[in-house]
């Protein structure tokens, strides 16, 4: 794998390259350095060796970081700058993670109980899913073995579900008045990190293998309110009080994520 750190417009993997974008760069912060060793570590544990393409001033000081004595985790800072793509919050909030899903989809998660990996809720082999079409990015076998989250105020869910519903990358205008909204479930970054399975990949805030329990782990539950009819009869009592409907009204994905996120760290539960 080839780890490239430029000052791209956000950090992505992509057919065998990590594009590891930086919130300042040329400078690079030691969180993001922790998440090129995450990416590193985790390639190596799948049997797949890494190569870094930097900046000279950039490998001097991910080499220093290396050679600390007694080196510890580096806590998540309360807002990620190195993806500026929400018009609101020029950047990633730290303190809720989230997973989205078509509504077709959440009903089966709901009379699940869980979350499933791929490979799970799919049925199928790793390497079946592996060469679908769906698989743009080409990602190795093992992703599929793992739920993904993406940081709360993040649209990037919404964006898949509007992908897969429309059959190829959606433009700005399909992201406007015609964008698909996704249910969403909400979890708290630090409860989510102690989940026995959770993985950092350096790529996503965490992903967990094979299974997220609902009733366990889940903070809440967002669906736009025109789901509710369809959705509402498949809520398992215990979710309920985590169970919100909110009316999708905005004019876009950026804006309908903002409303959402904004809602959830207003709660009181």
């Amino acid at each position: 794998m080839l780890i490239k750190v430029r000052d791209f417009e956000y950090t992505e993997c992509w057919d065998g390259v990590f594009y590891k974008a930086l919130s300042n760069y040329p400078e690079i912060t030691e969180w993001e350095i922790q998440s090129v060793l995450d990416f590193i570590a985790y390639e190596k544990k799948h049997g797949r060796s890494c190569t870094i393409e930097a900046d000279s001033s950039i490998l001097k000081a991910i080499e220093a970081f290396c050679s600390k004595e007694n080196r510890k985790r580096i806590p998540v800072p309360a807002k990620i700058t190195e993806c500026t793509a929400c018009p609101q919050y020029k950047g990633c909030l730290t303190n809720l993670v989230c997973h989205t899903s078509p509504l077709e989809k959440a009903i089966d998660i709901l009379e699940c109980g869980s979350l499933l990996s791929p490979v799970r809720a799919r049925g199928l082999s790793a390497s079946e899913l592996k060469k679908e079409s769906r698989n743009a990015a080409n990602d190795p076998e093992d992703y599929f073995d793992y739920i993904m989250f993406a940081w709360g105020n993040c649209q990037a869910g919404d964006r898949l579900v509007t992908e897969r519903r429309l059959g190829h990358s959606p433009t700005d205008k399909e992201l406007s008045a015609g964008f698909t909204p996704g249910v969403r479930y909400f979890f708290h970054y630090d409860r989510l990190i102690n989940h026995p399975d959770a993985v950092f990949d350096g790529v996503l805030p965490l992903k967990v293998r094979d299974e997220v329990v609902l009733k366990d782990w889940l903070y809440a539950m967002i669906s736009p309110k025109e789901y509710k009819n369809v959705l509402e009869p498949h809520v398992p009592a215990e979710l309920c009080k985590r169970t919100h409907y909110l009316h999708c009204d905005m004019e876009d994905i950026w804006s309908w994520s903002e409303k959402v996120y904004e809602f959830v760290i207003n709660l009181k539960q």
